[in-house]
């Protein structure tokens, strides 16, 4: 719902299309851009309207605050609605000095699929002080987790030495959910279950927030044998189920079941479980 409609009533598809095609209201184009991705609509202005917004980012002369606001959302929509023409000023975006946008383009480009990215988000995580952010360091201006998981996306199942150690470069960095991405990227890219270990360990860090990552990125990867400790995780209800709808709908290295057999009542039950 849009807090600014009247009673709090839902908008229609219509009329976030007028929202993002005006300019006087940044907040009413910022709603309008999350509202089309969120509802994955198909309406044929939809993806052109959001591409206007964030072309209009990009060529600003200035790091427009106004502009920017509206672009990370339609940046965000583009991804959830997979527009394969969004790639080049995707790719762009990566580029630009601010960093909540980056981060936005990492993400959609990995919902996009298209393995052509992938050299670009390499050379994002291999900027002058990789090594540094590799060897224990902050890694400042980087949105490094966002950049891992698209890189995990879009190399699954590849067989890529080099992509590998780009990857297991990052298992000793200081932030552990940047280690949590790492891991997952690696376990979507090899299947082999050692990168389970280290996200498993995760579940039962301390913190709450390192623990959603770890859930999440566990869930994501599609890896089935985390069912049970995803189920235990000391974490919200809500999450645990996305991430065990993730084992059920994308298992690692298998096509998306037609039929349920015993893994998915098995996973199934767990969510059951929660609910």
């Amino acid at each position: 719902m849009d807090p600014s409609s009247p009673q709090g009533t839902p908008i229609s598809e219509e009329e976030a299309l007028s929202r993002l095609r005006q300019q006087e209201d940044t907040s009413q184009r910022y709603y309008a851009a999350w509202w089309l991705g969120r509802m994955r609509s198909q309406h044929p202005e939809a993806i052109p309207l959001l591409l206007q917004a964030l072309n209009g980012a990009l060529d600003a002369p200035s790091n427009d605050p106004d502009l920017l606001f509206v672009a990370r959302n339609a940046t965000r929509a583009l991804g959830k609605l997979e527009a394969k023409g969004a790639l080049p000023p995707l790719l762009r975006a990566l580029q630009h000095p601010d960093h909540g946008l980056r981060e936005a383009a990492a993400r959609s480009i990995g919902e996009l699929g298209d393995a052509s990215a992938i050299p670009a988000l390499v050379a994002r995580l291999q900027l002058p002080g990789a090594a540094e952010a590799a060897s224990g360091g902050l890694r400042l201006g980087e949105p490094c987790e966002a950049l891992l998981e698209a890189l995990g996306e879009l190399s699954e199942g590849q067989a890529n030495p080099e992509l590998s150690a780009v990857l297991e470069g990052f298992q000793h960095h200081s932030r552990p959910v940047v280690r949590s991405a790492a891991c997952r990227a690696l376990l979507q890219l090899s299947g082999d279950p050692r990168w389970a270990e280290p996200m498993l360990t995760l579940l039962h860090d301390g913190q709450l927030q390192v623990r959603r990552a770890a859930l999440m990125d566990l869930g994501a990867s599609g890896w089935r044998p985390a069912g049970q400790a995803l189920a235990d995780c000391l974490a919200e209800n809500s999450l645990k189920l996305i991430a065990l709808k993730g084992l059920v709908e994308a298992p690692l290295g298998c096509p998306a079941p037609q039929a349920l057999g015993a893994p998915e009542r098995e996973l199934l039950n767990l969510m059951d479980q929660l609910l």
